[in-house]
C-alpha cells in the first residue's frame, strides 16, 4: 500500500465544487482547509484552473469577489469517483452565464453548508464536506420530482449522548425571491414524496414484495425538512413562517410525522444551527434544536 495520497487536496477541492456548484475563494478555504493559510487554497484553485478543471467569475457587486465553479471536464472527472457516483450535476453547472445568474442563490446555499460544517467541527459531530449534496433528484410520479437545494448527512457526536445517531435533512434556502405562498407549496411536494409509491408496469404488489414508498429505497427514515430564510427582514420572516404554517395545516398528519423546521440564516450564523433557533412549521411559537429526536414514522 502506498502511504501517500497524492493529490488528495486537489481531489477534495474539485469534488466540493462539483457537488456544491459554486463557492468563493473564502468559502472554499473554510470548507476544505481552514487550518492552513488562505494563500494555499488560492494556489490550489489557480492550479486546478490551469489544468482546466475549474474556472471562475468575478462578482462586481461584491467587491470583485471571485466565485469558482467546475468546468465540464472537471465535472466529468469528478463524477467518475466512487464518492460522487450517483450524483451528477446539471449541465448548466459549468456554464459561465448560468453560474453568474445563479450566483446569489448558489453562494447562499454554500454559506448554509458552511454553517452546518463549522458547527459540526466545533461540536465534535461528523459532517464532512461531501456530506452536503445539492439538488438531488427525487421522483414523485407523472414526470415530476422534488429537488431540494441540498441533502445533508450528519452524525451526532458523543456530546449528544445518543451513540452517534445519523441524521438526514432536506434543506431549502429561500432568499425571498418568491412569494410566501410559493414557498409553502414546497411542503405539498414533500408530502407527495412522502406518500409516493411507484407503479411498476406489469407487476402487482404481493405479500412477499409489497409496494413501498420510493424514499424508503434511499433512507431508513424520511429526512427532516429545514427551511432556511434569508434576504428579508423580521416582517418578511414572519410572513414566510405564517405561510408555511398555513401550508402545513392543509397536509393532515404530514407535519406531525416528519420534522419540518424553519429558521432565519442570520440566527444560524449568530447562534449556530445546533442552537434552539428552529421553529416547527405546525407550531411556530416553539423553539427547538434541529438535531432533536423529532418525529418517527409509524
Amino acid at each position: 500500500m502506498i502511504g501517500v495520497d497524492v493529490g488528495s487536496g486537489d481531489r477534495m477541492a474539485l469534488g466540493v465544487l462539483a457537488q456544491y456548484r459554486m463557492a468563493t475563494t473564502e468559502q472554499m478555504h473554510r470548507v476544505i482547509a481552514p487550518e492552513v493559510r488562505i494563500e494555499q487554497t488560492r494556489r490550489r484553485l489557480a492550479r486546478l484552473r490551469v489544468e482546466g478543471l475549474v474556472d471562475r467569475i468575478t462578482l462586481p457587486q461584491a467587491g470583485r469577489t471571485r466565485a469558482w465553479f467546475p468546468t465540464s471536464y472537471g465535472v466529468q472527472l469528478a463524477c467518475e469517483w466512487p464518492e460522487m457516483r450517483g450524483h451528477r450535476p446539471s449541465r448548466t453547472v459549468s456554464d459561465p452565464t448560468a453560474v453568474r445568474l445563479k450566483a446569489g442563490h448558489t453562494l447562499t446555499v454554500t454559506e448554509t453548508a458552511l454553517v452546518f460544517l463549522e458547527d459540526a467541527r466545533r461540536r465534535g459531530d461528523v459532517c464532512e464536506p461531501l456530506d452536503w449534496m445539492t439538488e438531488v433528484h427525487h421522483p414523485i410520479g407523472s414526470g415530476e420530482a422534488v429537488i431540494p437545494d441540498a441533502l445533508l448527512y450528519y452524525r451526532r457526536g458523543p456530546a449528544d449522548g445518543d451513540n452517534g445517531a445519523m441524521l438526514r435533512a432536506f434543506v431549502e434556502v429561500d432568499r425571498a425571491t418568491m412569494g410566501p405562498e410559493r414557498l409553502a407549496a414546497k411542503l405539498t411536494a414533500y408530502e407527495r414524496l412522502y406518500r409516493y409509491v411507484p407503479v411498476v408496469p406489469g407487476r402487482r404488489p404481493t405479500l412477499q414484495e409489497p409496494a413501498v414508498e420510493e424514499w424508503r429505497r434511499r433512507y431508513p427514515l424520511f429526512p427532516r425538512i429545514l427551511f432556511v430564510l434569508d434576504g428579508t427582514g423580521l416582517a418578511g420572516v414572519e410572513n414566510r413562517v405564517s405561510a408555511l404554517r398555513a401550508g402545513a395545516g392543509l397536509l393532515a398528519r404530514f407535519p406531525y410525522e416528519v420534522l419540518v423546521l424553519v429558521a432565519p440564516l442570520a440566527e444560524l450564523l449568530q447562534h449556530g444551527p445546533s442552537a434552539p433557533v428552529w421553529r416547527p412549521v405546525h407550531d411556530p411559537g416553539r423553539r427547538v434544536r434541529w438535531t432533536e429526536s423529532g418525529h418517527r414514522q409509524p
